[in-house]
């Protein structure tokens, strides 16, 4: 396993972030989704990241409504020693109906890290990322509640998510500003079929000294089989997310798909390690959130930080590539 500082901070994390979505109890629990495994799956899965070298973990208050929370911290904390791992964890998404039942309001904030903290079972957050832009609440509001958070010890270090280039820098400089703790991560969507972050947002997080953790780095599984073929896992074939990404760019996909499989086959390599590989050689990227529902992908995803690509491959993967619209997820 290789190991970085995310951002411009002390913090070392491996290369690979195990993405936890998929990971919830299903028996008597109120999941959303249908592809989530069950809590002895996903234990599996974080005791093989563990024994890869992988000590960095992501999560939200609202995968499965909490339940991926609880599992991780179980696992984590029998499995693993608190010092030795970096959890991530969310905000912002609609946790229940109603008033102040989602955003990032100080009373959201707040009530939501407590019970984030008690579902993982730890005392503090290694790192608290937005997961949206909350455009109702002022964000002075919500950047005040987020460094009161760091300054009473119960989060370390602060990030986003699915933001445009110009909404990061509008915080980053209020925290400059109010001296405020400041964000020293983007999880921002990433990879071969969606590169539209190149424009503004990468040079803008190589900038400021703010770590890149491309979520959706396989675009849920599209750049690691070939077009042909059928979903291979439950979530592909029934994700309604994926059609929203996906559905309107299926055309101009398949190309950089195809030139993926061209250069895997040559190798002898699997599509997921070059298209892996192809996303960890950029500067900016720190590490890529890499959700695992089989061994196989943990494997692969490992594997990829071998992988060294030539000039002549890099422009075959990426001339492919048509400009797309802004994702979904910004919304």
């Amino acid at each position: 396993m290789q190991y970085v500082k995310l951002g411009r901070t002390g913090l070392e994390v491996s290369r690979i972030c195990l993405g936890c979505m998929s990971y919830a109890e299903s028996a008597g629990s109120s999941q959303r989704w249908t592809w989530t495994l069950d809590e002895r799956a996903s234990r599996a899965h974080i005791e093989a990241a563990l024994k890869l070298g992988i000590n960095f973990f992501d999560t939200a208050n609202v995968y499965s409504a909490g339940e991926s929370e609880r599992v991780l911290g179980r696992a984590l904390r029998e499995l693993a020693r608190r010092e030795d791992v970096v959890i991530a964890s969310k905000v912002c998404a609609e946790v229940r109906p109603g008033p102040n039942g989602r955003g990032l309001s100080r009373k959201a904030i707040f009530g939501e890290l407590h019970q984030s903290l008690q579902r993982l079972g730890v005392d503090y957050l290694d790192l608290y990322i937005v997961h949206r832009f909350d455009y109702v609440t002022p964000l002075e509001e919500t950047l005040e509640a987020l460094n009161d958070v760091v300054r009473e010890g119960k989060v370390r270090y602060l990030g986003a998510s699915s933001m445009h280039a110009w909404q990061l820098m509008k915080a980053l400089g209020l925290q400059r500003e109010h001296g405020w703790a400041r964000f020293v991560s983007m999880q921002n969507y990433y990879n071969l079929l969606y590169r539209e972050e190149e424009r503004e947002m990468l040079p803008l997080c190589l900038s400021e000294g703010v770590g890149v953790t491309p979520w959706s780095p396989l675009a849920r599984g599209r750049l690691a089989r070939r077009w042909s073929d059928e979903p291979c896992t439950q979530r592909s074939r029934s994700d309604p997310f994926a059609a929203r990404l996906f559905d309107a760019t299926v055309q101009v996909d398949r190309p950089v798909i195809e030139r993926v499989m061209q250069i895997a086959d040559a190798r002898g390599e699997p599509p997921a390690r070059i298209a892996l590989a192809w996303l960890l050689r950029n500067p900016a990227v720190a590490s890529p959130v890499l959700g695992a529902t089989r061994a196989q992908q943990l494997e692969d995803a490992v594997a990829a930080l071998s992988v060294k690509l030539s000039d002549d491959e890099v422009h075959r993967l990426e001339e492919a590539y048509q400009p797309h619209a802004a994702t979904p997820a910004f919304a």
